[in-house]
C-alpha cells in the first residue's frame, strides 16, 4: 500500500510524535503489513526538483498510490486563493495540490486535529482562513466539501490529536492496509472508533480524585483537574490514559489538565486553558452524557463521603496519607 504524505500548515508535531512509536522500529512495522512511504517531506531522501516530481506523478496519474496523509492545516487564504501557503518551486497553492491529489487516492487520512478541523492553525482570528479537509472547526465542509469520499468510498479519516498519537497513525494505516477499515469505524467526527470509542477520563491516574470530588487547587496538586484547573477529560474522546505515551506517559500523568485536543474547536475554548468556567459554582463543562442535575447530586454526596486521605493527597503534591489496613483497630 503506497502512502503519500503531504505537509501543509501546521508544527510537523505529529511526524515527530509517530516517529516516537514505542513497537520497534517504525519502518519495519510499516514494511511486515505492506505499507510503503512513497514520500514523506521530512523522512523521505527526495528533495526539490525529486521531490517535486514525486507529486507532479501522483496528481498527474503517472504514479499509483494508495493513501494521502495530510499534516497540518488548509491555509485558503487570502481570499480562498491560497497563495498563503504555496509549494516551493511549483508556484502551485498547497490546497490545489491537495485537492488534485485527493481525486486520486483511495483513502485520504487527516493526521492531527490540524488537518482534521482546522486545529490551533485556526485559533483566534484565523487570518491565514485555515480549516480541515473535511470539517471548518466543528461545522462539515472544509476544504474537500462534506460529501467528499474517498475513491474507496471512505469520506476523510482523521486521526485527530494535538499531536495525534503515534499507535493511532500506525494502527489506521495497518487497517487500511488490510482491507478492514469500514465507515462503521468512524464515529461522527470521521475518527477512528479503535480510540475514539474511549474517553481520556477511562484509566485516568487521577480517578478516585474524581470519584470523592477531591478537586487540586493548584497545578502541583495531586487531586482532580476538572473543577479548578480546566480538566476536560471526561469531554475528549481518545485513549490516552488507556494506552500510554512514549511507553509511560500522558498530559494528566505529567500533572497538566486535558484540553480536549481530539475534539474540533478544542483550540478556541472562550477561556484560559488551565482554568475552569463555572456558573453558580458548577463547571458549564460536565461530562458527556452526564445531565445537570444528576452531576450537582453525584458531586455533593461524593465530598460528603470523601475519605480522609484522598482530600489530604488531593491538596498535597505528593502522597501523604496512605491507604489503612481495613483491618479493625488493635486487630493484628
Amino acid at each position: 500500500m503506497n502512502v503519500l504524505w503531504f505537509q501543509s500548515g501546521g508544527c510537523g508535531g505529529c511526524t515527530l510524535s509517530w516517529l516516537g512509536s514505542e513497537p520497534g522500529s517504525l519502518p519495519a512495522v510499516l514494511a511486515d503489513e505492506g505499507v510503503r512511504l512513497l514520500w514523506h517531506p521530512s523522512l523521505s531522501e527526495q528533495t526539490g526538483s525529486e521531490a517535486r516530481a514525486v507529486l507532479e506523478a501522483c496528481a498527474g496519474g503517472g504514479q499509483s498510490f494508495d493513501v494521502l496523509c495530510v499534516e497540518g492545516a488548509m491555509l485558503r487564504g487570502p481570499r480562498g486563493s491560497g497563495r498563503f501557503h504555496v509549494v516551493a518551486g511549483t508556484g502551485i497553492p498547497a490546497i490545489e495540490w491537495v485537492r488534485r491529489l485527493a481525486e486520486r487516492a483511495a483513502h485520504v487520512v487527516a493526521v492531527g486535529s490540524c488537518a482534521a478541523f482546522g486545529g490551533v492553525t485556526s485559533a483566534g482570528a484565523n487570518p491565514t482562513d485555515a480549516c480541515g479537509l473535511q470539517y471548518d472547526g466543528v461545522a462539515r465542509g472544509g476544504l474537500l466539501g462534506a460529501q467528499y469520499r474517498g475513491a474507496a468510498g471512505l469520506p476523510v479519516i482523521n486521526v485527530a490529536g494535538c499531536p495525534t498519537h503515534p499507535d493511532w497513525v500506525t494502527e489506521t494505516l495497518i487497517a487500511l492496509a488490510r482491507g478492514t477499515l469500514r465507515g462503521s469505524d468512524l464515529d461522527d467526527c470521521g475518527r477512528p472508533r479503535f480510540y475514539a470509542d474511549h474517553l481520556v477520563h477511562h484509566g485516568c491516574p487521577r480517578n478516585e480524585f474524581y470519584e470523592f470530588k477531591a478537586s487540586a487547587e493548584r497545578p502541583t496538586d495531586q487531586g482532580c483537574l476538572m473543577e479548578n484547573l480546566g480538566c476536560k477529560g471526561t469531554q475528549a474522546h481518545a485513549d490516552c490514559n488507556l494506552r500510554a505515551w512514549n511507553g509511560g506517559g500522558s498530559c494528566l500523568r505529567g500533572g497538566y489538565a486535558c484540553i480536549r485536543c481530539t475534539e474540533p474547536g478544542f483550540e478556541d475554548p472562550g477561556h484560559p486553558f488551565a482554568e475552569t468556567p463555572k456558573v453558580a459554582g458548577i463547571p458549564i463543562g460536565l461530562p458527556v452524557d452526564m445531565p445537570k442535575a444528576w452531576f450537582v447530586a453525584l458531586a455533593a454526596l461524593s465530598k460528603s463521603a470523601t475519605p480522609a486521605r484522598v482530600r489530604e493527597n488531593a491538596h498535597s503534591d505528593h502522597i501523604v496519607a496512605v491507604p489503612g489496613s481495613g483491618r479493625p483497630p488493635g486487630r493484628k
